[in-house]
């Protein structure tokens, strides 16, 4: 699912004022070449106007004969082909949006002229032009309607199939289009907009998982509007954990950035964000084992007390001993820079008041929800974690050693990939 396509169903809406640019909840800004693309895609290059069009029955045709002119009448006329459709997008502040399709219809029937019978072939020109809103919003969804639907026909091509053309023929052919077209054409327009309000309704009104911790609910808020540059939408982003309770997030209104060259403009408050990571990164406490094959094993370090740890800035009294005996050496280990006494190393002789106690480990427990923080051109995710570095003893008790709380800061990445936000964390140097 690519971002246009999510947000294709707003380009058919806006009702709202053009001066409402600040928006709550999720804001997107739509530029008019990126309606004209999603739309050009759902209505032409999947073939939806031609479906609809292919079984287009014309009324009977007939013209009364003068003095110059034998009677005509062309029976059978039906829609053969739309060559060459081209759809394009305009913007009506605080109306809608203007769609515009022009195209060639070729038109085939039977012709009789006089008591000659044979086939006719018509091309014509046609412009149709239609103002489109949506009304009766509610729980997400929205009414297509449209307003003000003008057929105008050009040029009339007329081929018989003997080459022989009155003029007569082409003034009543002429007549008899103008007048049956538009009251033909309007209503097929109308069914393939609604039509393709159905497909893309499912795109803003959607679920995604989060992994298997959550999902996020997204779906229209309200009536989007039309400025003259931009149509403007607001989403409701619901983020949910398994279970069904709801992450608050705050969705204060903020202002869009100019779309400038863009095709589209998406804003995703911090807020939103924080929500969204409180799924994403949920990890559970990691217990790592200090065991010498884990660990290299440091250089003795022993002090008079026999239980102490050298951390670089003097002795600290984390040894589990009550009272080990003097002469018992203190080996250390190295952690990230420090060294904790431990009774692990088998070159040196363990104190004999610490026998029946486990290896050395260390517990990383992530406190509290990660927050995302958003500069200009800059973002960085915030995470506390509790170090806990303790010995459990082989009956059940654990001892701890030393407890840390780390604040971490890491850089973020953002960057889009197969139509999905992407955050990249790393930390900084």
């Amino acid at each position: 699912m690519t971002m246009l396509k999510l947000f294709g169903i707003v380009f058919f809406c806006g009702l709202l004022s053009p001066s409402q640019e600040v928006l709550s909840g999720l804001s997107c800004a739509v530029s008019p070449g990126a309606m004209q693309n999603v739309l050009s895609d759902a209505i032409l290059q999947n073939g939806l106007l031609q479906q609809h069009l292919q079984g287009l029955v014309l009324p009977n045709i007939m013209g009364d004969g003068s003095l110059l002119s034998s009677p005509t009448s062309i029976t059978g006329l039906h829609l053969v082909k739309v060559r060459l459709p081209k759809l394009s997008v305009a913007l009506l502040p605080g109306i809608g949006v203007q769609l515009s399709i022009a195209a060639k219809l070729e038109l085939s029937g039977n012709c009789l002229v006089g008591l000659l019978s044979e086939l006719i072939n018509i091309l014509v020109d046609v412009k149709i032009t239609a103002n489109i809103k949506c009304t009766n919003f509610e729980s997400g969804t929205v009414q297509v309607v449209i307003e003000d639907c003008l057929c105008v026909l050009g040029t009339v091509k007329i081929k018989l199939l003997s080459g022989l053309l009155s003029l007569s023929v082409n003034e009543i052919v002429l007549k008899q289009l103008t007048a049956t077209l538009p009251g033909l054409l309007c209503p097929v327009v109308d069914i393939v907009v609604n039509l393709v309000n159905i497909q893309l309704l499912g795109t803003l009104n959607a679920v995604i998982p989060v992994g298997t911790a959550g999902t996020i609910h997204y779906r229209l808020a309200s009536l989007p509007f039309t400025s003259g540059l931009f149509l403007g939408l607001d989403l409701d982003g619901a983020v949910k954990q398994v279970g069904g309770s709801i992450i608050p997030h705050d969705s204060s209104a903020s202002t869009l950035p100019p779309l400038l060259d863009k095709l589209l403009v998406l804003g995703l408050r911090q807020s939103f964000l924080n929500a969204v990571l409180s799924l994403l990164i949920q990890i559970p406490p990691q217990t790592f084992t200090c065991t010498p094959e884990a660990v290299s094993v440091a250089a003795p370090v022993c002090h008079a007390g026999g239980g102490l740890c050298d951390l670089g800035g003097g002795p600290t009294e984390l040894w589990g001993c009550e009272s080990p005996p003097e002469d018992c050496p203190s080996p250390a280990w190295p952690l990230r820079g420090a060294r904790v006494a431990t009774s692990l190393c088998p070159r040196f002789p363990q104190c004999s008041t610490c026998h029946g106690t486990g290896p050395l480990s260390i517990k990383l427990t992530l406190s509290g929800n990660p927050l995302i923080l958003l500069e200009e051109n800059k973002a960085t995710v915030e995470l506390s974690v509790m170090i806990q570095v303790f010995i459990k003893h082989l009956d059940g008790p654990v001892l701890n050693l030393l407890l840390l709380k780390a604040d971490l800061s890491l850089n973020v990445h953002v960057s889009i990939a197969g139509g999905r936000l992407v955050l990249g964390l790393s930390l900084g140097r």
